[in-house]
């Protein structure tokens, strides 16, 4: 795997070329076409369903790759390593829904495992959207052989200048912790709802009976080092750029994970995604 160099890294600022970050052998771009959203697709296969052993529609494992309906209507972040062709040479994706692009709040992903009308209610849309807009996160996946701070690095980078072009206020979507049983995610949990939930008047709970209590432990019964140590690598990237975390842990029994809903203003990550993701 060949490294980066960081100092290289330029903006393209137009529109007619979208390759929005480059660095080295490495290139951060949106999908130019349908073969590149499709090997996107089947980076997530195999990193969804054959390493972390989510269990795929017989459609998907009839062509190895992950898909939905919201394929269609998100931009495909990709990342890719240039020294490679085809396929192989795209490395990490992330889809990007924004919120312009919907028609209803049920048409974003997230809706449905937790309740988003608190984000569309007056009093949010006035005080903390303005004449900006949402965007939902999603299907964030990079090749085991290229998961190093750099190429995570370039993908923020690339997502603040997405941020920037479209006047985005708040990012959220759904972030996980593997398996599917709260109670050995106790700890995390626990501290995530008494550190970090979303503030009453904007709170965002997971729907009906899909909903999972957080709240296990009181902080009195827990030691908050250990609490983050113990999270995901992408959540303690999210909580250091001060994002809330919703009321209500979902299981997803196809991804064997459990998601808890994340809320992240935009307004810090210019300056700060340079070390999100270390462990």
């Amino acid at each position: 795997m060949m490294k980066a160099n960081a100092e290289k890294i330029r903006w393209d600022q137009s529109d007619e070329a979208p390759i929005l970050v480059k660095s080295g052998v490495y290139e951060v771009r949106l999908a130019r076409s349908d073969e590149e959203v499709a090997a996107a697709q089947a980076l997530r296969y195999r990193v969804f369903y054959e390493e972390m052993k989510a269990v795929p529609t017989e459609a998907m494992r009839t062509v190895a790759r992950d898909f939905d309906d919201f394929d269609n209507v998100c931009d495909h972040l990709l990342a890719f390593d240039t020294s490679k062709t085809g396929a192989d040479a795209v490395i990490a994706t992330y889809r990007l829904l924004r919120e312009e692009k919907v028609d209803r709040i049920e048409d974003f992903y997230s809706s449905q495992e937790y309740d988003l009308s608190s984000l569309f209610s007056e009093k949010f849309r006035d005080e903390m959207i303005g004449d900006r807009q949402l965007l939902e996160l999603g299907r964030s996946c990079v090749h085991a052989d290229y998961r190093t701070n750099n190429v995570m690095q370039l993908m923020w980078r690339a997502i603040a200048r997405y941020i920037e072009k479209h006047r985005i206020a708040y990012l959220f979507g759904c972030a996980s912790l593997p398996g599917i049983n709260p109670e050995d995610l106790k700890l995390q949990l626990s501290y995530l709802y008494n550190s970090h939930k979303t503030p009453d008047d904007y709170n965002v709970p997971a729907v009906g009976a899909r909903y999972r209590k957080m709240d296990y432990m009181t902080p009195a019964e827990y030691d908050d080092r250990m609490a983050r140590r113990a999270l995901a690598p992408l959540i303690k990237g999210y909580l250091r750029l001060g994002c809330y975390i919703g009321d209500g842990a979902v299981i997803d029994e196809q991804f064997n994970t459990t998601d808890v809903f994340i809320l992240l203003p935009v307004d810090s990550i210019q300056r700060r995604y340079l070390g999100l993701f270390d462990n």
